[in-house]
């Protein structure tokens, strides 16, 4: 028993190493490539750059929803090919661990992860989703600002005209201003060096307090305009009314946002507003359900990857596995969209492909369990080394005939 125990620690660890590092490599990765679209995004609806890091603290579950079972099948693969290729698995089998007594350490990594990816799918994530679209709406209206762009004239409701040279601090100092303001009785055209906004104890009405400038003001009791230098001015600015932000899920297309008891109810608990945002629901439910439940898969489909065939250290398992979990995620997206669109039974477009695909996995890997010299791969290793082999081949010949034609 110590032995085993033993044993389990071993796996433990050369599990934990590579799932941890594929976790957080896919992370950023995909952290990164979302990045650079939000800083577009954001610099282009003149809002400030805090508001990048917001929007992708809102995208992470997301992220992380999709890294998890690419992490925990890459983990459990790279750990057992280690094995396999230092004949460590031949050792432990011939010591009595078989295949079944091994998958324990991996199906308590994948049990527990299956949980925090429940936990993320059905609760945390529709959260930060509506997060995420809330700044996206709060952006396009101004309500963070982002109606300010340096250098350009900014219509601030209907009679209210800024532009500025320069912001710091994310716009809170600005350098370089010119404002106009057009009321019906009276006209302000003003310059200064620097200003800031302030708030008031009114909501809809702010200052913009100017400092080192010159303004000019006319207005109906005055019979020519005035002038007027100053060190410090205040302009108060009636702010325009923005739209309030509809509520989570509030919309027919938005199944995302709703938590798993919610979309359970709006599902099958007749809270629907019609036959359409039901169809949604379920497909949207199942679609979590089988992606979560995928994972109990995972670990058979590693360790039938991960045993490469003898004399060989070919890693074109890890290509199939990565291959087949973004296949299948493809499936399931499209099954859900044809469930909600009407065109097929939610439960069976998404759990029809499910089983189908533990199907392939159990058989792939009892042929490696049950099987003297079973290699679920090895036919793909073979057609793998024939393509290679007439392309090294082609090559030499093909480089002759360019020769020639020279």
């Amino acid at each position: 028993m110590r032995s085993l125990s033993l044993i389990d620690r071993y796996i433990a660890r050369s599990v934990a190493v590579p799932l941890l590092g594929t976790l957080l490599l896919a992370a950023m990765l995909l952290v990164l490539d979302k990045m650079l679209r939000l800083f577009d995004f954001v610099v282009n609806a003149g809002g400030p750059v805090s508001v990048v890091w917001r929007m992708l603290a809102n995208l992470l579950p997301e992220y992380f929803a999709l890294g998890i079972p690419i992490g925990l099948m890459l983990g459990i693969l790279l750990a057992f090919r280690k094995l396999a290729l230092s004949s460590e698995l031949d050792a432990l089998r011939g010591i009595g661990a078989g295949f079944g007594r091994l998958l324990r350490v991996p199906y308590a990594f994948a049990v527990g992860l299956l949980l925090v990816n429940l936990f993320i799918v059905g609760w945390l994530q529709p959260w930060t989703h509506y997060g995420y679209e809330r700044l996206r709406f709060d952006l396009r209206s101004g309500a963070l600002g982002a109606s300010l762009k340096v250098g350009e004239f900014n219509q601030v409701g209907k009679r209210f005209t800024l532009r500025i040279d320069r912001s710091e601090n994310e716009g809170t100092q600005l350098h370089g201003l010119f404002v106009q303001v057009d009321d019906r009785d009276r006209s302000i055209v003003a310059t200064a060096d620097h200003g800031r906004f302030l708030a008031t104890d009114d909501p809809d009405t702010i200052l913009l307090r100017l400092e080192q400038g010159r303004l000019v003001q006319q207005d109906s009791d005055f019979n020519a305009a005035r002038t007027l230098a100053f060190e410090s001015y205040d302009l108060p600015i009636n702010l325009p009314a923005v739209d309030a932000f509809r509520g989570r899920g509030s919309e027919s297309d938005e199944t995302d946002e709703l938590t798993l008891p919610e979309i359970i109810r709006e599902a099958y608990g007749g809270t629907a507003a019609n036959y359409e945002e039901m169809l949604g629901a379920r497909a949207n439910l199942h679609f979590r359900l089988t992606e979560v439940a995928m994972m109990l898969l995972l670990p058979l489909l590693a360790i039938a990857l991960a045993v490469p065939p003898k004399r060989s250290s070919s890693s074109l398992g890890i290509f199939v596995g990565i291959v087949l979990i973004v296949a299948y995620h493809k499936v399931n997206q499209y099954a859900e969209d044809a469930g909600a669109a009407g065109r097929m039974v939610p439960e069976i477009a998404l759990w029809v492909p499910f089983l189908l695909f533990a199907g392939l996995i159990a058989w792939m890997y009892l042929t490696l369990a049950t099987k003297v010299g079973g290699q679920p791969i090895g036919a793909l290793e073979r057609g793998a080394g024939k393509i290679g082999k007439a392309i090294r081949s082609a090559l030499p010949q093909f480089g002759r005939e360019a020769a020639g034609g020279a």
